[in-house]
C-alpha cells in the first residue's frame, strides 16, 4: 500500500508519496501557479533520482491534485497503486478535534468553516473534490492544523469579550500550523534525547504563515494564532495582531467596508504591506540589503514581533529548556534567527554564530554554555499526515 499526501496551499500544492507505514518518501514534489497569466511550474523529487522542472498548464487546487496524483502513479512500480489520500486541512472549528475519514456529511460541514479559514479552507476542499474524483473507492483522510491545540487550557482558548460570544458563536483561541509544531516537539525530544514529556519548548513556525507556540510536557499551551490563521505574528501577506479599535475607527470613520478590511489585512499586510516589495521574506531582505529603508522596517518589525512571541511564551511556560526554529523563513534565514534572538540572553539563548550561519538542518545553533537550546527542525508536516492516515486506516 502507498499513501498519498496532498497539502494545499492558496498557490499552490505540495505532494508526497509514502510506502504504507508512512515510513519511507517514494516521492515528493510540488505544483506552484504562482498567479494569473504566468505558467504553472511542476517540480518532482524521486529517491535516487535528480529533481525534474516542468511547466503545467494546472491553475488551480483541483488541476493540480488531478497532475500529483497522475505524477505519483506515474512513479509506482506496474501492479502498485494509491491506496489511501491524507489531506491537511487548516481549520477543524470546533466539530473536528482530531484526524477524520472523509465523506459526504464532512464535506458539507467543512463547507460551513470555510469563513474561518478563507485562505485555505476552500481550496483544501476543491482538492478533496478532485481527489475523489480521480480515486473514487480509495480512503481519503482530512488532518487539521488546529487538533493539536484542541485541548488548549482555558485561560489560553477563551477571549476576554462578552461570554455570549464563546457560548453561542463558538468564539476561541483556536491555533493553527498544529501539524508542524506537533513534528518539532517530537523531533526535538529525539535531537536532545530526552523525552518529549519533559520539556518545555518554545516553536517558530515562520513561513509566509508565522505562529509560535508554548509546548509544555508534550502539550501545547499556549500559541499566538487565535479564532483564524490571521492573529499572532506578522506574516507574509497577513498583518497578525493589531489593535481592533483601528478596525472599528476605519470602518466608522473612513468608511471602509469589512469586505475591505479582510482584503487588506489578509493580502495587503505584513511583509508586503510594509516593504512595498513582496511578500518573499527573501525578496525583502534582498532589498533592505540594496538599502531599501521599508525593506529594512519591514525586517525590523518581523524580528521584534517574534522576540516578543519567544519571551511572552516562555513567561507562560515557567522557563525554556529548547527554542526552535522551523518552515520556511526559519530554517531558512540565518539573519531573521539572529535578529530574534538578540536580547533575549535573561532567558539562557546563546546563538553559536558559525553554526547559526551553516546551513544547519536537525541540528542545534546555540553555544555550549547556553543554557536553552536553539534548534533549527526541518519541519515535515507531510510526514505527520502520513502518520495520521496510516493510523487511522489501521484502526479501521
Amino acid at each position: 500500500m502507498s499513501i498519498l499526501v496532498i497539502n494545499t496551499g492558496s498557490s499552490s500544492l505540495k505532494f508526497c508519496l509514502f510506502n504504507d507505514q508512512a515510513s519511507a518518501v517514494i516521492l515528493d514534489g510540488e505544483i506552484d501557479w504562482h498567479g494569473r497569466g504566468q505558467p504553472a511550474e511542476l517540480t518532482v523529487r524521486i529517491t535516487g533520482q535528480p529533481e525534474r522542472k516542468t511547466t503545467t498548464d494546472a491553475s488551480d487546487s483541483a488541476s493540480a491534485v488531478t497532475l500529483a496524483i497522475q505524477t505519483a502513479s506515474d512513479s509506482l512500480p506496474e501492479g502498485q497503486s494509491i491506496q489511501a489520500v491524507g489531506h491537511r486541512v487548516v481549520h477543524g472549528g470546533t466539530r473536528f478535534l482530531e484526524s477524520t475519514r472523509i465523506d459526504p456529511a464532512f464535506e458539507a460541514e467543512l463547507d460551513h468553516l470555510t469563513e474561518l479559514a478563507p485562505l485555505h479552507n476552500p481550496p483544501a476542499l476543491k482538492a478533496i473534490k478532485a481527489a475523489e474524483n480521480e480515486l473514487p473507492k480509495i480512503p481519503q483522510v482530512a488532518v487539521f492544523d488546529t487538533s493539536f491545540f484542541a485541548n488548549l487550557p482555558r485561560s489560553a482558548a477563551v477571549y476576554p469579550v462578552p461570554w455570549v460570544w464563546h457560548e453561542n458563536y463558538g468564539i476561541r483561541r483556536f491555533g493553527f500550523h498544529g501539524i508542524s509544531h506537533s513534528y518539532c516537539t517530537g523531533r526535538a525530544a529525539e535531537i536532545l534525547e530526552r523525552p518529549a514529556d519533559s520539556l518545555r519548548l518554545v516553536i517558530c513556525h515562520l513561513g509566509n504563515g508565522c505562529s509560535a507556540a508554548a509546548v509544555k510536557n508534550g502539550v501545547a499551551i499556549d500559541t499566538t494564532m487565535g479564532f483564524t490563521p490571521l492573529d499572532g505574528l506578522m506574516m507574509g501577506t497577513r498583518s497578525g495582531e493589531v489593535d481592533p479599535g483601528i478596525l472599528l475607527y476605519l470602518m466608522k470613520e473612513k468608511g471602509l467596508s469589512a469586505d475591505q478590511i479582510d482584503e487588506a489585512l489578509n493580502h495587503r499586510s505584513g511583509l508586503l504591506g510594509i516593504s512595498g516589495t513582496s511578500s518573499d521574506y527573501r525578496r525583502v531582505e534582498s532589498a533592505a540589503g540594496a538599502g531599501d529603508d521599508r525593506a529594512r522596517l519591514a525586517l525590523e518589525i518581523y524580528a521584534a514581533r517574534v522576540r516578543s512571541a519567544i519571551g511572552s511564551l516562555a513567561a507562560t511556560l515557567g522557563g525554556l529548556d529548547a527554542l526552535i526554529f522551523a518552515a520556511g523563513v526559519g530554517e531558512n534565514s540565518a539573519t531573521l534567527r539572529s535578529a530574534a534572538t538578540k536580547g533575549l540572553e535573561f532567558l539562557g539563548v546563546q546563538i553559536d554564530p558559525l553554526k547559526n550561519n551553516n546551513h544547519p538542518v536537525d541540528a542545534a545553533i546555540s553555544t555550549a554554555e547556553s543554557r536553552s537550546k536553539v534548534l533549527v527542525i526541518h519541519t515535515r508536516e507531510e510526514l505527520m499526515i502520513a502518520r495520521e492516515v496510516a493510523k487511522l486506516i489501521a484502526r479501521a
